[in-house]
């Protein structure tokens, strides 16, 4: 070793200390979903490097067997890998232990035991004592844990292994849907744990943090995330906002400073996503980036990064833990990337803004009942990597034929910048709400101190409409508002809208009416009930799947409706604008990878990610495409990211943003690679579920990849 390689290496030790990564550990694994507790998506693997990436070829396919056609399912899982084990999920839900070098199949669980499920599932959590190795995860409302060596329940967890996520709410819940997507993290012996939950009109469970006894399954802590009376942010809320509100949930995920004993996370809009009337103020901790003490629950500090949120404006991902220096000292700080495409950059012990944030004045909302709040925090502008605005000027380049559809429809519609309320009248939204980053969240470098985040960079349209149906309405007009405002936020009114969830048109020509109406009462898999809706509501949805009840007329005064009278007007669904062509409506790029300088809190990089095989075919240059996923980012000076819809995997040159390697899947990657090493040989591993929000064909593969 020579005097360079050894000042490297030191260079490299101080640097993950002070990140608090352990480089007494050799970095030759993925044991956390995120690659640690950091949040970092980083490896010092650096066997695969710039120069020989381009050399890489596919050691092993792994099939799970369990997909459904079309894009009924997908997969987001970033799999982890412990002592040459790999442990991942399928589009059905099932846990599946894999020799990681070869992709051998050692064991499989299925909580369904049979039975057809779908969902979403990022990830699973490893827990060992020594002797005891587990492995913990979710499907539907329970939690399971699992023996990491043989796949069989512990029994001494929960009941016979199983602990039900309905429980210990400190509210009857069992009507609402409650499951989590995404893994929770290990402190000590604690399991702390986030929530997915519903987020339309119909009643919502709330979106309380716990932690449970990692041995026992016994629940340790509760963090009430819509404060009950006497606890702090209160008074943010309507007085009995915390006995039926629900949202506020950290879906994305946590991370952890061990150290200091403070776990991170951001968290969800409350419910309704797009009328707050009933929950008057700024509504803390709701959209919050959250700090709290990891032992106790205890709030250590929080800041709130949209104030009562009507757009669907959730922070999707936890911060990435990091390091900013300044003036010449390191700072341990948090990046938190958004939705909006706005980066949050914090000290992670105070919560006090490490770039300045301003309280930008925004458009008050006109739907009668709503109180908007008059301000929405915002970060400097070389921190805001997604669009901020939408009008006649940035309409699509791509043709004078979609540019003139898209201004014509325009002329219909209000535009502007972000945080436009939704209206009566069509407002367009730039990003999107699924825009900017979402779950995938952000890699860091902490050598560089460089954040890898992509971005989708696309328009999107909403509107709002009376939730009380006029005086005479048919059972199909009336099953279809229900429908926008209930169902489509998931499943769409074409394509599908959220992972796992297929065409409900598709599914109901193959179903009974009362198969439809049972599913809507009962839930089933990771579908959640909606036992509150009315046996009126629930029988003008079946009528509207099954393209009934177009000459049945309904008298207003008969009717028994759920919720229109506390939640008065409702959006008409996450709206996707596309030209004549099925292409997006504003000026390329559509989805974007960046590389921010944390240091000087500037973009270094930004590029396409992604492409469109009609316009790649005509000699266009990338546009990037709506993006699904996180990267990977390792010491060999590459970006790992699958994510586009173009369903290609890719080695990206992290000095450049230029790619170096690429390689065609059979579906999209829309999930977070793990790069690892066995017996001295690294690999890179992706799962191809594809489906999901992009909506392009499902599969069911993970493919690893290393060099020959």
């Amino acid at each position: 070793m020579n005097i360079k390689t050894i000042s490297t290496f030191a260079f490299l030790v101080f640097t993950l200390i002070g990140c608090g990564i352990d480089p007494s550990m050799p970095p030759i694994e993925w044991p956390v979903y995120s690659a640690d507790r950091l949040g970092t998506k980083y490896s010092s693997l650096d066997q695969i490097n710039t120069g020989n990436v381009s050399q890489l070829e596919l050691a092993w396919t792994f099939r799970t067997g369990d997909s459904r056609q079309g894009t009924g399912s997908t997969i987001e899982c970033n799999p982890i890998i412990v002592d040459g084990m790999m442990y991942l999920t399928s589009p059905g839900l099932k846990l599946i232990a894999l020799q990681a070098a070869t992709g051998e199949e050692v064991w499989r669980f299925d909580p369904y035991a049979g039975r057809q499920a779908g969902g979403v599932n990022r990830g699973v959590t490893y827990w060992t004592n020594g002797n005891d190795r587990r492995i913990l995860y979710v499907a539907g409302s329970n939690l399971y844990a699992l023996n990491a060596d043989s796949g069989q329940l512990v029994p001494e967890f929960g009941k016979e292994g199983i602990v039900d996520l309905y429980e210990g709410l400190d509210r009857e819940v069992r009507t609402m849907w409650v499951t989590a997507a995404t893994p929770g993290i290990i402190y000590k012996d604690l399991y702390i744990l986030g929530s997915t939950l519903g987020e339309g009109p119909a009643a919502a469970a709330p979106g309380h943090i716990r932690a449970f006894d990692v041995r026992s399954g016994e629940q340790k802590w509760i963090f009430h995330t819509i404060p009950h009376p006497g606890e702090f942010g209160y008074e943010t809320w309507s007085e009995d906002s915390w006995q039926h509100l629900g949202g506020a949930n950290a879906w994305g995920g946590f991370t952890l400073d061990e150290e200091r004993g403070i776990v991170y996370c951001g968290t969800g809009s409350s419910t309704y996503d797009h009328w707050g009337g009933n929950r008057i103020g700024q509504n803390l901790f709701a959209n919050c980036i959250l700090a709290l003490d990891a032992a106790s629950g205890e709030r250590v500090w929080h800041y709130q990064v949209v104030h009562h949120d009507i757009w669907d404006y959730d922070i999707p991902c936890p911060p990435n833990l990091v390091q900013v220096e300044q003036d010449g000292q390191l700072i341990d700080a948090l990046a938190q990337p958004t939705k909006m495409g706005h980066l949050f950059v914090l000290n992670r012990e105070t919560g006090e803004p490490i770039f300045p944030i301003e309280e930008v004045p925004v458009p008050a909302s006109t739907i009668p009942g709503e109180a908007s709040w008059p301000t929405q925090p915002f970060p400097p502008v070389a921190l805001r990597y997604s669009g901020q605005h939408f009008d006649q000027n940035n309409v699509t380049n791509r043709s004078p034929e979609a540019a003139a559809y898209v201004r014509a429809r325009l002329d219909s519609m209000t535009t502007g910048s972000i945080f436009l309320p939704p209206a009566v009248r069509p407002s367009v939204t730039l990003p999107q709400f699924n825009g900017g980053t979402d779950w995938g969240g952000a890699a860091y470098d902490p050598v560089n101190r460089q954040l890898i985040v992509n971005a989708s960079n696309e328009a999107e349209w909403i509107s709002m409409v009376k939730a009380e149906p006029a005086k005479v309405i048919t059972q199909h007009e009336l099953g279809r508002s229900l429908y926008g405002s209930i169902c489509s936020a998931c499943h769409g009114f074409g394509n599908p809208r959220n992972p796992g969830s297929p065409s409900l048109k598709t599914i109901a020509q193959e179903k009974s009416k009362e198969e439809i109406s049972q599913v809507l009462l009962n839930g089933k898999g990771s579908m959640p009930t909606f036992a509150n809706l009315s046996d009126d509501e629930r029988q003008a949805i079946v009528a509207f799947l099954k393209d009934e009840g177009r000459d049945m007329k309904l008298d207003r005064e008969q009717l028994q409706l759920s919720f229109a009278q506390e939640i008065p007007y409702v959006a008409t669904g996450h709206n996707e604008f596309k030209d004549p062509d099925g292409f997006p409506v504003n000026t390329p790029p559509w989805g974007t990878l960046s590389a921010i300088d944390l240091d000087a809190g500037r973009i270094i990089w930004q590029v396409p990610l992604g492409t469109y095989r009609e316009l790649e075919a005509q000699g266009l240059p990338p546009t990037g495409t709506f993006n699904m996923g996180g990267p990977a980012v390792t010491a060999g000076g590459l970006i790992f990211i699958g994510a586009a819809m173009d369903e290609r995997f890719r080695a990206v040159d992290q000095a450049t943003g230029k790619t170096l390697w690429e390689y065609q899947l059979d579906a999209g990657a829309y999930a977070t690679p793990a790069t690892f090493e066995v017996d001295g040989k690294q690999y890179v591993v992706i799962a191809a579920g594809g489906g999901g929000k992009p909506g392009t064909r499902s599969g069911d593969a993970y493919y690893c990849f290393a060099l020959p």
